[in-house]
């Protein structure tokens, strides 16, 4: 089965990137791969801190990634699955991508602040031109109307 992977951060732009996975999984009876990275600054302490943080991560993550599950299964028939990597964002990315031979394409939501669209998507529309999958970029001020229509 085809999956569309998100990216799941604490963006406002996220939501609608998330949206935007599931609306289409479910017309086109795909699959949504959800991907949270624990970024590696995050554990810069000594072990035993770094394992609590770790764990109060992967807790919060999971916590986060509930709340988009039940919303796609119950409005859209969707069970997403849920990754979870530790690294830079870009490159745990472009791993994921070359590990799971179903994802079809990455979905990430563009900020719209005015310094741009946010790192992840500048980082990985500059390698656009060798990803092995398309890329969507999801405006993170389209109206959920707007979404549900283009879907």
């Amino acid at each position: 089965m085809r999956k569309f992977l998100v990216v799941l951060d604490d963006s406002r732009e996220c939501l609608n990137a998330m949206r935007y996975a599931a609306l289409r999984a479910a017309h086109t009876g795909a699959g949504v791969q959800i991907l949270s990275i624990i970024p590696p600054e995050e554990f810069q302490h000594w072990m035993g801190v770094a394992d609590l943080m770790r764990a109060e991560a992967r807790e919060r993550i999971e916590a986060h990634f509930e709340v988009f599950a039940k919303w796609m299964r119950d409005k859209q028939g969707v069970n997403p699955e849920l990754v979870i990597r530790e690294g830079d964002p870009a490159t745990e990315i472009l791993a994921q991508v070359r590990e799971d031979a179903q994802i079809g394409v990455l979905v990430l939501g563009a900020g719209t602040e005015k310094s741009g669209p946010g790192p992840l998507v500048t980082t990985l529309s500059r390698s656009s031109g060798t990803l092995p999958i398309p890329v969507t970029i999801v405006p993170g001020d389209m109206s959920k109307e707007r979404l549900e229509a283009i879907t």
